[in-house]
């Protein structure tokens, strides 16, 4: 057994705190410090809320440090007074300065949710899904000072399926980062893995996902809505304009038939099916204000006359 290792754990939402997770079960480490983004107003009571990874930490009594940035000599102190062997970053959300990738002796290695270098920024899981890919995994890497560019420690591999949504491509990584990230470490604290450099023309940008970029554009294909309908699940749903109502879409499925972008072709038990720029969707399960997801055959129980064939979606009445 090699001598335990003193960590720095950072990092803010649920795909980091299973990580945190998978250190504290495996009792070989001591996690002498763990960093989070502040609290932040939360809910409709705008009440302040402690990450999921504060959460975990405060549940386990590890000392939890919050600061809004590594700007200020303070900050860096204190970073630095933990005396830690290896700084863990987990989609944390802070840009880290040198003067913090330096301070621990073996640096800060990352857990980065791509087989990089394919997705470099904060959504490669979404984009993964978008881009059509049929592979994604998780990459842990050296940090350095540029964004996702570090030298590759350890690779997963895990298969995209024609069904996956953020949602479920999120847990299959998280389940895959832990015992990744166990094994870099041990490794690391045994000094047997050793990084490779990434090849900067085979990458691409994953930027953050916007609420605009859910508003379906019926002109587009149906296979490129799909794969998008599937990224921005469970956010921010793909959404399209249905008379007054924004109606959100929350699954979908490639379907055979055309027809002008927007048209609703068919409803029936099956799904609503709407012709697309080419080719056309059938949707599974959908949305309406106020109320919750429901499939096709409940929405159609309920509404069936606001998805009477012909209707189009995408226009609104008041417009």
């Amino acid at each position: 057994m090699n001598q335990p290792l003193r960590l720095i754990f950072a990092g803010t939402p649920d795909f980091a705190a299973s990580h945190l997770q998978a250190l504290i079960d495996a009792r070989q480490h001591e996690i002498v410090a763990v960093y989070s983004q502040p609290d932040r107003p939360a809910g409709r009571g705008k009440k302040l809320q402690a990450s999921p990874v504060k959460q975990l930490a405060s549940a386990h009594n590890l000392p939890v440090f919050q600061p809004l940035n590594f700007k200020t000599d303070d900050a860096v102190a204190e970073l630095h007074s933990h005396r830690a062997d290896l700084m863990i970053v987990v989609a944390y959300g802070l840009i880290l300065p040198q003067t913090i990738l330096d301070a621990p002796r073996l640096g800060c290695i990352n857990v980065h949710a791509s087989l990089l270098p394919r997705w470099r920024g904060a959504a490669p899981i979404q984009r993964a899904i978008e881009a059509g890919d049929s592979e994604t995994g998780v990459t842990i890497m050296q940090m350095d000072a540029g964004l996702d560019t570090g030298a590759m420690l350890l690779k997963t591999h895990c298969p995209i399926d024609d069904s996956d949504t953020a949602g479920s491509l999120h847990d299959k990584l998280a389940a895959q980062g832990g015992p990744a990230l166990l094994d870099a470490v041990n490794q690391l604290a045994a000094g047997t893995l050793s990084g490779e450099a990434q090849n900067d023309s085979l990458s691409c940008y994953a930027p953050k996902i916007s609420k605009d970029e859910a508003l379906i554009n019926w002109a587009e294909s149906a296979d490129v809505l799909c794969r998008k309908i599937r990224a921005f699940n469970p956010f921010p749903i793909s959404y399209t304009q249905l008379g007054e109502d924004r109606l959100k879409i929350q699954r979908a499925a490639l379907a055979t038939g055309e027809g002008n972008p927007g048209e609703i072709l068919n409803a029936d038990k099956h799904g609503i099916q709407v012709a697309c720029g080419k080719g056309s969707l059938l949707i599974t399960e959908l949305q309406l204000p106020g109320a919750r997801a429901l499939s096709a055959q409940e929405m159609l129980n309920a509404r069936a006359e606001r998805f009477a064939p012909g209707t189009v979606l995408g226009e609104d009445s008041n417009a």
